[in-house]
């Protein structure tokens, strides 16, 4: 079975730093697309990140870019997003999600189709 668990939320001052972790079982990195999303209250989930774990190629929301890293970790079977000098607007449920792709990836919410529960990221000012 398919699985993703998010952790490492929680709350951080502006400025700060988090990482947060996808552990995924079930199914090989490799022949799939993982991606962070990430929504706020009130707004659209969007999609922050994105890796292709067989190619290594990665795609960032502009406002992420420069602060934000994803990797993943075949051996261990995990997809991290570090994330730096977070802002308020930072805030929200992240969750990763996984597609089935053999190369590349999209921050395009509908194209995923296994989701984790979330982890909570809060921003303070």
């Amino acid at each position: 079975q398919l699985q993703l668990v998010e952790s490492g939320g929680g709350l951080v001052h502006s400025g700060g730093s988090l990482r947060l972790s996808c552990a995924v079982s079930g199914f090989t990195l490799d022949d799939y697309g993982i991606g962070w999303f990430r929504q706020a209250p009130g707004k659209e989930r969007e999609g922050v990140a994105c890796i292709s774990p067989s190619d290594g190629m990665t795609h960032y929301l502009d406002d992420a870019k420069g602060r934000f890293t994803i990797s993943a970790d075949k051996n261990k079977n995990t997809v991290l997003l570090e994330m730096t000098s977070l802002k308020s607007e930072d805030a929200g449920v992240y969750y990763c999600a996984a597609e089935r792709r053999r190369a590349g990836c999209v921050r395009v919410v509908y194209t995923y189709d296994h989701w984790g529960q979330g982890t909570q990221v809060t921003v303070s000012s």
